[in-house]
């Protein structure tokens, strides 16, 4: 760790220590604590000792109230050594070095002078030191660690090993380092309360006005691909720096605290015109609770998978990072922003918050559900395959090998639903397909382009992506990953949030179990397979029809199942013969309701969860009808 270090007070401070060494041979002992000396603070460390003649001793010095072996002795300085920033102080310990030159060169131009060492005098009681042997010492210090003090002193800045502030070793292999009362009582200490200034005085402690800190990189450390070995991890844990920058987001009303180097620019605007804004520092002193808050979010989500590992802790915080304002949210009354999700769990994971946008206005909030529903579906097919979204329901879903004819026959579906929608495609746009998705002409007319919001992909051809950016100023791009299976999903309610796993089944996970008396051919449990996937990403209640792994109609959000059922036929029209048909939920009724129309439609296989009382009847009313029924155990409700 390391810090700009020095006093802010009007006085230098000296300590006479009667029980040194030096004081029994009536010797004044002068500690220099040298940068070329990194423990020389230590009991067991050099020390220089300077004998000063009694009569260079001048009356300036005024005793203070003595302290058990030691006496604190209060030194005005000269005029002429003061600093000028009035003596203000920074104490900065970095993990992350970015724009550390930038920040320790801002804080020299304003004034904040540093050289390399840090001096305390142990003199005999009662006597009186020379002022002028205290010219280093109205000077600010870099105090610093490791490779944050290469990085100053490669930007010509001298620094000095914290232990030299604190005039205690680094212990415990660095566990140790800024916990100390020389660090956190000049953090602490209220400027404004007599009491704190004067036991800052009495113990030769100064204050600093400005901590800049952040963390190690913990979070970076457990999320790595190559993983970390439990004790790693444990050492990875920052202990001084959070209690840094809590203290001094605890004093912002006297102390600047930042933990993002993005804030350093407006930190030195900040110092630069010596003002006094509380609602800056308030803000900053947010950003460090906030940052210290989703550091230890990390921390307990790592050590609660490496103990008991269940999905559902007692208590759960989830870490959210702004990555964007939104125009508005659903509607233009509502402001709106999204948010990232900071946690380990979602690290690597793919999904729609982290896709690459290459193009196009900026997202919208509708935008985003649009394009998540849209991305979620398409990726769940392992064939090439085109989804075609709006108002986050799949309304044309089509798997072909030649993913032109799989575009096509998505648009075919319901041309109506999907011009204005979001495309997606689970293989790579080249310029082939590019050309296709701008040119193509709706099946409602023949001549009208179609136009969408949205393409999304798993990657692009450059020459398709010049293609697509042509088609429109405004059509968003979206590179995405597939997102990790295993995931928790979350959704608030008033007052309170739902967590449930991720519904990651697909066909290959379950059993299609036959009921009926007619067994369905190799084509037709396909076809059932197809519309069982598709049926589990339309809102409930949902009714797909499917043949020959293109969907043929569906039928959402309806109160009741006959209603979604007979929006699908009518969207599947005379393609509906022979054809799959998939419900998210089991049939509550069948004779004269959904399961007997269907199966009047022509529909050629029924697949459903089961699970009614009348499950019966449902089979009896496909066994008259020769249609094959599927039962899958699995239901698929989404809200």
């Amino acid at each position: 760790m390391l810090g700009f270090a020095a006093t802010t007070t009007s006085t230098s401070t000296i300590v006479a220590n009667t029980a040194h060494p030096a004081y029994s041979r009536g010797a004044y002992a002068v500690h220099l604590c040298n940068s070329q000396r990194t423990s020389c603070c230590s009991q067991s460390s050099s020390i220089f000792f300077v004998r000063i003649p009694s009569s260079s001793l001048r009356s300036s010095i005024h005793p203070v109230k003595a302290m058990a072996e030691a006496e604190t002795l209060s030194i005005p300085k000269a005029e002429s050594q003061s600093s000028g920033s009035g003596d203000k102080q920074a104490l900065i310990s970095l993990s992350d070095k970015q724009d550390l030159a930038f920040l320790g060169s801002g804080l020299q131009g304003l004034g904040y002078v540093v050289w390399n060492v840090v001096i305390n005098i142990l003199i005999e009681r009662n006597s009186n030191v020379d002022a002028e042997l205290m010219h280093m010492y109205d000077r600010y210090t870099v105090v610093s660690t490791g490779g944050t003090a290469s990085a100053l002193e490669k930007a010509g800045v001298s620094v000095t090993k914290v232990e030299q502030l604190t005039c205690f070793p680094e212990m415990l292999d660095g566990r140790v380092k800024t916990l100390h009362p020389s660090i956190h009582g000049g953090i602490l200490a209220r400027r404004d309360q007599k009491h704190h200034m004067e036991a800052l005085n009495k113990h030769g402690i100064g204050t600093f006005d400005v901590v800049v800190v952040n963390l190690y990189p913990f979070y970076e450390k457990v999320s790595s691909t190559g993983g970390i070995a439990f004790e790693d991890g444990i050492e990875n844990i920052d202990i001084g720096g959070p209690a840094m920058i809590r203290a001094a987001a605890k004093n912002h009303k006297d102390v600047l605290v930042v933990v993002d180097s993005q804030d350093y620019p407006s930190l030195l605007e900040f110092l630069q015109g010596n003002q006094d804004d509380q609602q800056f520092r308030r803000k900053l002193a947010w950003k460090a609770f906030q940052h210290v808050a989703a550091y230890d979010s990390a921390v307990s989500e790592w050590l609660w998978k490496q103990t008991v590992g269940d999905k559902f802790p007692p208590s759960l915080t989830v870490p959210l990072s702004l990555k964007s304002s939104l125009r508005y949210g659903e509607n233009p009354h509502q402001k709106a922003a999204f948010y990232v999700d900071k946690s380990l769990a979602e690290v690597n994971a793919g999904g729609i918050a982290t896709a690459l946008q290459h193009h196009g206005k900026e997202m919208s909030y509708n935008n985003y559900l649009d394009a998540d529903a849209a991305w979620n579906c398409v990726s769940e097919f392992k064939n090439p395959t085109c989804v075609i979204v709006k108002h986050t329901n799949p309304c044309g879903v089509a798997s072909r090998n030649d993913i032109l004819e799989a575009y096509r026959l998505a648009v075919k579906a319901d041309p109506v639903s999907a011009f204005g929608g979001i495309v997606a495609f689970n293989i790579e746009v080249d310029e082939a397909l590019a050309k296709e998705i701008r040119e193509f002409r709706s099946p409602t007319d023949g001549e009208t382009r179609m136009f969408y919001e949205i393409v999304v992909a798993p990657k692009y051809s450059e020459r398709g992506l010049d293609i697509l950016r042509g088609k429109s100023k405004t059509l968003r791009i979206l590179e995405a990953s597939k997102n990790e299976k295993g995931k928790l999903s979350l959704r608030q309610v008033g007052g309170g949030w739902l967590a449930q796993d991720s519904d990651d089944l697909t066909p290959q996970d379950i059993q299609f179990k036959v009921v009926s008396e007619k067994t369905p051919q190799e084509s037709e449990l396909c076809d059932a397979e197809f519309a069982w996937l598709c049926v589990k990403h339309v809102k409930s209640n949902a009714i797909v029809i499917a043949k020959d792994n293109c969907m043929l109609g569906m039928g959402s959000g309806q109160p009741n199942r006959l209603e979604s059922l007979r929006i699908a036929l009518r969207k599947a029209g005379d393609e509906v013969k022979g054809a799959a048909l998939a419900s998210d939920a089991f049939f509550p009724f069948a004779w004269k309701d959904a399961v007997e129309e269907a199966c009047e439609s022509g529909i050629g296989v029924i697949a459903e969860p089961g699970g009614s009382i009348r499950d019966g009847d449902a089979i009896d009313c496909c066994n008259k009808y020769g249609v094959s029924l599927l039962l899958t155990s699995v239901r698929h409700f989404r809200h």
